[in-house]
């Protein structure tokens, strides 16, 4: 087994955007399939003892929380940097992740993208109501997100940034749904953004669609 194990869901865009930083950095790692939707084990809440994931384990030192996942990876490894350099563009990076995590992340993926993609998907009753609300609660984290790519310092198609890392597998999800897709093309600069960063290969190689045929839940 690898130095690097993680252990995810694969349909949790927490756990992708930790696979993102891994591949982007040329880590060579191995995968352990947790499902928080289900008991978890002993032995998972002794690595995460609030039962969610992702978790990297690296040669004996463990950590949980995305955000501390990808920066200890981008600081471990070799390869190439996925913090700026840049005070304000680092700062700027930071304060993405936390809006995504605070703003977006809710609004965008469980309800826009749980109801009106995935929950059809696999035969499960899709609330509209749900679908309203998490359009109308994502529109003020798109726009801040659209002059964040108008502005440059970072999702600006010219480096990819822990940024890119954290917000692609949820937009992916996003846009999946016809009703998160209509939505962002209102925001010029952060459609062009995704229309870049969607063709990355590290984001297709951990496209959860492609590895499994289980029923998902984002």
């Amino acid at each position: 087994m690898a130095d690097v194990i993680l252990h995810g869901y694969r349909y949790s865009v927490y756990n992708r955007a930790a696979r993102l930083a891994l591949i982007l950095k040329g880590v060579a790692y191995d995968r352990i399939e947790v499902d928080p939707f289900s008991d978890i084990s002993d032995a998972y809440r002794a690595l995460h003892p609030f039962g969610k994931v992702p978790t990297l384990v690296h040669a004996g030192f463990a950590l949980f929380e995305t955000g501390a996942i990808t920066r200890y990876v981008d600081r471990m490894f070799d390869g190439p940097r996925l913090q700026p350099e840049s005070v304000a563009a680092l700062a700027r990076m930071d304060q993405v992740i936390a809006v995504i995590d605070a703003y977006a992340y809710w609004p965008m993926v469980r309800q826009v993208a749980s109801h009106a993609y995935f929950r059809p998907l696999t035969g499960e009753p899709s609330d509209a109501d749900e679908i309203a609300a998490g359009l109308s609660a994502s529109r003020k984290a798109l726009s801040f997100l659209d002059r964040v790519a108008a502005e440059g310092h970072v999702m600006n198609g010219r480096e990819v940034t822990l940024a890119d890392c954290h917000l692609a597998p949820m937009m992916d999800y996003f846009v999946r749904a016809a009703p998160g897709a209509a939505a962002l093309k209102e925001h010029p600069s952060l459609q062009a953004w995704w229309d870049q960063i969607s063709a990355l290969g590290a984001l297709k190689a951990c496209d959860p669609f492609g590895e499994a045929a289980e029923t998902p839940t984002p």
